[in-house]
């Protein structure tokens, strides 16, 4: 290891929260690197917007404002895209790998929507493409997808994906708060962003769930195909509700692979308090994944965060780096060579937690079992603990049933005369 001279070159695009986190790994590793790859591995050079901002701990010398820097560099053999959006990353990454450069990027958003473009450039090229951060931070979950279950027949990929979600529920269901403030405590804390919408309504996990879906399945899934609900309905009397039915109430992303196509949604869900994933709490990710062979398997970690999210990042570095060694890059790409269908949410099937308020009177609750009866909706339990007023409180959860039978059921129990209200309606796992 002493002769060994070869230096792999990097640029980094974006030296934000998780670039800054790439760089300080790569210096806090690099006398380890001749080991584990078989050569030195250094930055180069960093794109940045304004290269006079101080940044601690990193070496302005290698700050540019110009990406020509570092396409034009032909010492620079990987781009570490982290600069996040969709433009100019994806400019940006398309240029560098027809120059022949490989490319990591922890870019859910792009990867989501680009993905087969991109990685239909990187074979063009003989390049690599890897994007390991770009699903629930440190967690590795897509090489193990891609490799160590390939020998699976995977019909289920599901999990939470988004930790700022799961630190709400968790605040929700460990001491009582309700939506507001527990997400005001996650703003408060940096688990939020200051518009926190792509989280709390479902579309960050939606991206993830697509890109997982793709590569679980080898069939295409775009962010478009994901029905998406978020959180902002969920209240502390659900919780409560869910906890005395023995559930936690988490924001899952589901992804199946059935006989008629591929199932894909993000949706809160009860699930029971036996399965793994329900005791998964705080900011915490976790991904259950579902296999003909391995049966059940779990990957838990940090799913966000400066060093968790560049760990997967640097992962991707080292084993490309190791490609480019043994001359072997684009060993691995696209891996969608299925085209099967996408359901339609109105054909998945569900079971569903439904809260309403209705008249407290004799006779209404073998209303609403007829009326849901007529939409082949059926009742698998019934309960009633509070008044409120005039009304009775109801809780009914339902057996398995059609997303469209259950939809025409739903507008029906609002038009009955005895309803006051629906409060909550929740899929359940």
């Amino acid at each position: 290891m002493e002769e060994v001279k070869r230096n792999v070159k990097v640029a980094l695009l974006g030296s934000g929260t998780v670039g800054t986190g790439v760089y300080k790994l790569i210096e806090r590793q690099k006398n380890e690197m001749p080991y584990k790859i078989g050569a030195n591995l250094s930055v180069a050079k960093i794109l940045v917007r304004n290269k006079n901002k101080k940044r601690e701990g990193v070496d302005a010398s290698l700050l540019t404002d110009q990406w020509e820097d570092i396409l034009l560099d032909e010492d620079i053999q990987i781009v570490v895209e982290v600069m996040g959006g969709i433009e100019p990353a994806r400019t940006y990454i398309m240029e560098a790998l027809k120059a022949g450069k490989h490319v990591v990027t922890a870019n859910k958003d792009l990867i989501a929507e680009s993905g087969k473009e991109l990685l239909d450039v990187a074979e063009e090229n003989g390049c690599d493409l890897l994007f390991e951060a770009s699903v629930a931070g440190g967690i590795p979950i897509l090489a193990p997808l891609k490799q160590s279950l390939a020998g699976n027949y995977l019909t289920e990929v599901m999990g939470i994906v988004n930790g700022t979600t799961n630190f709400i529920l968790s605040k929700m269901s460990e001491e009582g708060m309700e939506f507001d403030e527990a997400l005001a405590l996650a703003t408060e804390l940096g688990y939020a962003e200051a518009d926190p919408t792509a989280d709390i309504e479902g579309y960050d996990a939606g991206r993830k769930v697509a890109i997982m879906a793709s590569i679980a399945f080898n069939s295409r899934v775009t962010f478009d195909d994901v029905h998406t609900e978020g959180i902002t309905n969920i209240t502390a009397k659900d919780i409560k509700y869910a906890k005395e039915m023995g559930c936690a109430i988490k924001l899952l992303g589901v992804a199946k692979n059935t006989e008629t196509g591929i199932e894909v949604h993000v949706n809160p869900m009860l699930i029971p308090s036996s399965h793994p994933l329900a005791t998964v709490s705080d900011s915490f990710n976790a991904v259950f994944v579902h296999g003909d062979a391995v049966d059940d398997t779990m990957f838990y970690g940090r799913g966000a965060g400066e060093f968790p999210t560049a760990s997967a990042v640097m992962g991707d570095i080292i084993e490309v780096a190791r490609n480019i060694q043994y001359h072997c890059n684009g060993r691995i790409l696209c891996t969608c060579y299925k085209n099967l269908p996408i359901k339609k949410i109105t054909e998945i099937e569900s079971k569903y937690f439904m809260r309403m308020l209705v008249e407290d009177k004799p006779g209404v609750l073998a209303k609403i079992a007829d009326t849901l009866g007529k939409t082949d909706v059926s009742i698998a339990q019934v309960i009633q603990k509070n008044k409120i007023g005039d009304y009775a409180e109801l809780v009914v959860i339902t057996h398995l049933v059609l997303e469209q039978n259950f939809a025409e059921a739903l507008i029906n129990i609002r038009g009955m005369e005895t309803t006051k209200e629906i409060s909550t309606v929740i899929r359940v796992y």
